[in-house]
């Protein structure tokens, strides 16, 4: 007898149809082939105890079952329930036509119970797209995959509970999609933030524009307390952003069981003793890193000069492409990972250098290394370098409330709406004055900087980007020079001089 059944291989945050055969002869041999690791293999053993728990054995034959294409390598404990289930199919449990147009995914528990999986949203999308009508997953996980329209999906607890459904289809409806989130902590507020008005501005010309930011400061200056509200005044992702999101989340493991889609921006922040591959993403079964978590919401880097320069570099391709590329000797994996630079530092080792009121005890050469650990090319792509300056007591007593998140984000979003197709820092395909639009005197101001200063081309064009999102601030059609000259104080600074 043979059978047929669909299952997903997940590879990055993309899912491939995986074509299971069966079939049942005479002899007493079971054998998998089709490139399956060893958590494939084990399935064996985990199928057997379960069905056998349920008084379902397994036919004591030769099962020879092939898993096609034979040169995509089969990872992950998401084939045990295709697998049973072709068994029990193969058993006449179940109709054989039951299996049609069917996706199946999960991992068996020894006594029948379906686990959670990763990647149930990229497996309910490659069903839909290879014309699926319904999808077969672990209860937990079905209002992640519901996200997807057009597609009917079950959640079941366990095993049994698959094999009456199969029995009697219309026993169970599909799961209607849910897009109400888990309770989140919530997010602090900008009015929290005393004086600081300038950066405030700074800030909402980043988060306007997506662009990177790095702020130099003396300890307690304020620098993590504002990066920590930056996803207060972010502007809530659409729905083709949040399933981009999701994905990844959902392929990392790390995505909330019962949530239909992440609908606020991810915010990260990884210890400056992370690793290049905890950062950049990969290892023996290629997982996403921070960077591709942080993908459409903030990657935080505190005290960058901590961070190993190898490991700082790695992000140079990353900021420039929006995505990462990990190759492996059997394959190759893509993540997306856009996403908003900001980062803080001291101005040196001890954190004092030219603060007002204090004495600096590095040596000329230890604060010359420490700004060295930052190359001239990584900072080149961030947009926004900032010095946040210590408050005195007055601003301190002060009762006065500053902007709040919600005067940031109205700003933000009435931008981001005059920006229509572009964000000012990613906008891609147009010529860069086409959008840009900067008057004769913008542009002279501009030569007039880079002939006594140097500027490389990606300085320029990042200048006329931060001097377009403060136009549209100012709701102005066109660049002029007081754009620009706003523009360049945010980029003449150098950090190897001591900006800050």
């Amino acid at each position: 007898m043979l059978v047929h059944i669909l299952a997903p291989a997940i590879l990055g945050i993309h899912a491939y149809p995986v074509h299971i055969e069966l079939r049942i002869s005479r002899g007493f041999r079971f054998t998998l082939v089709g490139l399956p690791d060893h958590s494939v293999r084990e399935s064996h053993e985990r199928i057997q105890s379960a069905l056998q728990t349920n008084g379902m054995d397994v036919p004591r034959k030769q099962i020879v079952i092939n898993m096609a294409p034979a040169d995509l390598k089969k990872e992950g404990t998401q084939f045990d329930l295709p697998l049973a289930v072709a068994i029990i199919a193969a058993n006449q449990y179940v109709p054989v036509e039951s299996l049609e147009k069917t996706l199946f995914m999960g991992e068996l528990s020894l006594d029948g119970t379906l686990r959670s999986q990763r990647g149930v949203l990229s497996a309910a999308l490659m069903a839909k797209e290879t014309g699926q009508k319904r999808i077969l997953v672990p209860r937990v996980n079905a209002n992640e995959a519901a996200a997807v329209e057009g597609l009917d999906v079950y959640g079941f607890d366990h095993i049994r509970e698959v094999v009456d459904f199969l029995r009697q289809p219309d026993s169970c409806k599909p799961v209607q999609a849910c897009s109400q989130a888990p309770a989140k902590g919530e997010i602090p507020d900008f009015s929290e933030v005393k004086g600081h008005e300038w950066v405030k501005r700074a800030i909402t010309i980043a988060c306007a524009g997506g662009h990177n930011v790095l702020m130099c400061g003396a300890p307690g200056t304020g620098k993590t307390m504002i990066a920590k509200r930056i996803p207060g005044i972010l502007p809530k992702m659409n729905t083709e952003e949040a399933i981009e999101t999701t994905r990844i989340h959902s392929a990392a493991g790390i995505f909330k069981a019962g949530q239909s889609l992440i609908e606020e921006r991810p915010f990260r922040s990884p210890h400056h003793s992370v690793s290049g591959l905890a950062l950049l993403g990969g290892g023996s079964r290629i997982q996403p890193g921070e960077i591709s978590l942080a993908h459409n919401g903030v990657l935080y880097l505190d005290e960058l000069p901590e961070f190993q320069r190898h490991v700082l570099e790695m992000l140079r391709q990353p900021l420039e492409e929006g995505k990462v590329h990990i190759s492996r000797a059997l394959h190759k994996v893509e993540y997306p990972a856009s996403f908003m630079l900001v980062a803080s530092m001291n101005p040196c080792p001890c954190g004092y250098y030219r603060v007002p009121n204090h004495t600096c005890h590095c040596k000329p050469g230890q604060i010359q290394t420490y700004h060295n650990r930052i190359s001239g090319p990584l900072l080149d792509r961030i947009d926004l370098q900032l010095g946040v300056a210590a408050l005195t007591f007055e601003q301190l007593q002060q009762q006065k409330t500053g902007k709040s998140s919600f005067e940031m984000r109205e700003q933000i979003l009435q931008i981001r709406d005059r920006q229509r197709w572009r964000v000012n820092a990613q906008a891609h395909g147009k010529p860069l004055m086409q959008w840009i639009k900067p008057t004769e005197k913008a542009l002279l101001l501009l030569k007039s900087r880079m002939e006594t200063q140097f500027f490389s081309a990606r300085t320029y064009e990042k200048v006329l980007r931060v001097a377009r999102t403060i136009a549209d601030l100012e709701n102005s059609e066109h660049v002029n020079e007081t754009h620009v000259a706003e523009a360049m104080q945010y980029r003449l600074n150098d950090i190897n001089k001591g900006f800050c």
